[in-house]
C-alpha cells in the first residue's frame, strides 16, 4: 500500500528545520526525489521523503560532502548489499577531518607564536602586522 502524500514544502521545512530553498536544492541535485504536485501545482511530500531529508541533514551535520551523501543514499536504497562501501565512504571522510584538524592545529600554533611575539607597543612596531604582510602594502 502506498503512502499518502501529506506535507507541503513549508510543513516539511518546519518539521525538519530545513530551509525551503535547501529542500528545492536537494531535489534539483537528485538527493530528494521530485515532489509530487497537487492539481494546483504545490509540492507534496510523503513520510519517506521526510525520513530521506532527515538522513541528508544528519549526514551534512557530520560534514559529509554532497557527493558522499549521494553515494550513501544510493547505498541505503539497496539495504541488502554489503556495507563495505559505506565504511569506505565514512573512513575517507574521517581521514579528511583528521587532515583538517592537523591543518587547524598547525595554524593555531603559528598564530599563537605570532601573538606571543607581540610586545604591546605601537602598531608601527607590531609583530603581528609585520607577520601578516610587508610594510610596503600599507
Amino acid at each position: 500500500m502506498a503512502e499518502a502524500a501529506h506535507l507541503a514544502i513549508g510543513d516539511l521545512a518546519r518539521l525538519t528545520g530545513t530551509k525551503v530553498n535547501t529542500i528545492r536544492f536537494y531535489e534539483e541535485g537528485g538527493l530528494l526525489p521530485r515532489a509530487e504536485r497537487t492539481a494546483a501545482g504545490r509540492r507534496v511530500y510523503r513520510d519517506a521523503d521526510t525520513r530521506r531529508l532527515a538522513f541528508i541533514r544528519q549526514s551534512r551535520s557530520l560534514g559529509f560532502p554532497l557527493d558522499a551523501v549521494r553515494e550513501l543514499l544510493t547505498l541505503a536504497d539497496d539495504a541488502n548489499q554489503p556495507c563495505e562501501a559505506v565504511d569506505r565512504i565514512a573512513r575517507v571522510h574521517l581521514a579528511e577531518i583528521d587532515r583538517k584538524i592537523a591543518n587547524l592545529s598547525a595554524l593555531r600554533s603559528e598564530l599563537d607564536r605570532v601573538i606571543g611575539s607581540c610586545r604591546q607597543g605601537t602598531v608601527a612596531d607590531c609583530k603581528i602586522i609585520e607577520t601578516l604582510g610587508p610594510r610596503a602594502i600599507f
